[in-house]
């Protein structure tokens, strides 16, 4: 049996055990993965969750919400990703602890499935956590040429285009006065907040800001249709979903925590069906 996690808060309604557990039966392999969610937001809880899991034999654990810098310095080894990203969503458990981040790889993954070749052009990026981190450095890798970082914590902000900038890429932090222009005159949108999930409903942007830009992305992905993305495709926009985003990361996480090769299309064809994933946006 091959034993899978994630830990994070506010996790309940996740599909990961759903898509892990099924690509281990598309590949004859017993998979088992459970949810943990660490008594609150500390290092301490995440740390005492972590040690658990190592004691019960995990072989890995997925990281998400507020977790992901966190548990970079509970890792023995990281990959390139985190080492540009600063963040993880992978561990592989074992004699030590190895960190990655299909965060990075499989919004990668998701925009390509969706918008080909297609340059990313000049971003507004709402929300500068852990999956912010990874997507920012990601559209980079998609041709961006530039990242406006929006957050209300303004210290988040900055420090995500500090790191940026050092990194040879372009990004400023927008102020709140800034929002509207910076969404008015960007290529694509860009939401990695939790607003729109199931716990915190809402929209990011104000609905006027949608509308001249050529593409969105919303990492939130229950439920499928958040109102961000909704009102991206209602004023035209090209969409890239939290559904593409949750379906490659787990691609790439199995892979490294089983050492398989999976065939991406008869993954998804097996998982909508099984599931009955639909949805008229992202279809």
């Amino acid at each position: 049996m091959i034993k899978l996690g994630l830990i994070g808060q506010s996790i309940a309604k996740s599909r990961a055990p759903s898509l892990h557990m099924l690509l281990g039966e598309i590949y004859g392999r017993a998979v088992s993965y459970e949810l943990h969610e660490p008594r609150d937001a500390s290092p301490e809880a995440f740390a005492e969750t972590l040690a658990q899991l190592r004691a019960e034999g995990y072989q890995g654990t997925n990281v998400t919400f507020p977790y992901k810098q966190i548990a970079v310095s509970h890792a023995d080894k990281v990959n390139e990703a985190v080492r540009l990203v600063g963040s993880t969503n992978t561990l592989s458990l074992g004699d030590e602890v190895r960190a990655a981040n299909t965060d990075y790889t499989g919004f990668i993954r998701g925009y390509r499935s969706r918008l080909g070749d297609k340059p990313a052009g000049r971003v507004l990026l709402v929300g500068a956590g852990g999956v912010g981190r990874a997507v920012a450095f990601g559209v980079f890798e998609l041709g961006a040429s530039e990242v406006l970082v929006f957050d209300l914590n303004e210290a988040g902000a900055r420090d995500l285009c500090n790191s940026l900038n050092a990194a040879g890429f372009k990004a400023s932090p927008v102020s709140p006065e800034m929002l509207a222009d910076a969404a008015r005159n960007a290529d694509g949108l860009v939401n990695c907040t939790p607003v729109g999930h199931y716990r915190t409903p809402g929209n990011p942007l104000p609905l006027e800001l949608f509308g001249g830009q050529r593409w969105a992305f919303d990492a939130v992905y229950t439920p499928l249709d958040t109102e961000f993305l909704v009102a991206a495709h209602t004023n035209g926009l090209q969409l890239v979903s939290g559904f593409d985003l949750f379906f490659y990361q787990g691609i790439d996480a199995f892979e490294i925590f089983t050492d398989m090769q999976v065939d991406p299309a008869q993954a998804l064809a097996a998982f909508k069906q099984k599931f009955d994933i639909h949805s008229e946006l992202i279809d």
